[in-house]
């Protein structure tokens, strides 16, 4: 079995994120959410292949969109990708499923989980600021579903951004205005934060 079938991701009930406040699209509104998603006892981890087909389940996912000025970094997501419901399309978000392993450490399992597929995906090499800006919800397609995103933004001092996954392809920084001409080629995630976070 692949990587992908055998892996138990975090998930919390769908159920929790209706009683929180049902969006859809993008809420700033983090404080109405995040200790409630967080909370230990609402959180499990479950195997992948099963929550992807299980909308009773929203698996939390970091989506970090890396800043520089005007610009963001963007790229083109490979066949090696776990998502194949998103081979080929174009992403501002860096990151994916928070895994069991996470939890080995003993330190917050979300925080870890970042981290870690932040360090498997690109290699930052400037310092930056970090804030968490909102939560993504998107019902209308199939990958939306089963998925909770929650965004982070990083504010690099310089462009320095270089992909360490293969799968992360045609990527490097590019000013907002371009990408907002070029919309319809980015996965809906990023359609999503482009139009709330950035718009003209």
């Amino acid at each position: 079995m692949t990587q992908v079938q055998t892996e138990r991701v975090l998930v919390v009930p769908t159920s929790l994120f209706q009683q929180l406040g049902y969006f859809q699209g993008f809420s700033a509104d983090i404080s109405r959410y995040l200790d409630g998603l967080f909370d230990p006892e609402q959180m499990s981890f479950r195997p992948r292949s099963e929550v992807e087909e299980d909308p009773s389940f929203k698996q939390l996912i970091p989506y970090v969109i890396l800043k520089h000025g005007d610009s963001v970094f963007q790229y083109s997501r490979g066949k090696g990708q776990g998502e194949a419901r998103l081979h080929a399309k174009r992403s501002v978000g860096i990151g994916g499923h928070i895994s069991a392993e996470d939890a080995e450490g003993g330190v917050h399992v979300y925080d870890e989980g970042m981290r870690r597929e932040l360090e498997e995906e690109v290699v930052i090499e400037s310092p930056y600021r970090e804030r968490c800006v909102g939560l993504i919800n998107d019902d209308l397609t199939e990958v939306g579903k089963v998925h909770l995103g929650v965004v982070h933004i990083f504010e690099l001092e310089s462009p320095a951004v270089r992909p360490r996954e293969y799968d992360i392809q045609t990527a490097g920084f590019q000013s907002l205005s371009e990408i907002r001409q070029n919309l319809a080629s980015f996965e809906t995630w990023s359609q999503i934060c482009i139009q709330a976070l950035f718009p003209v």
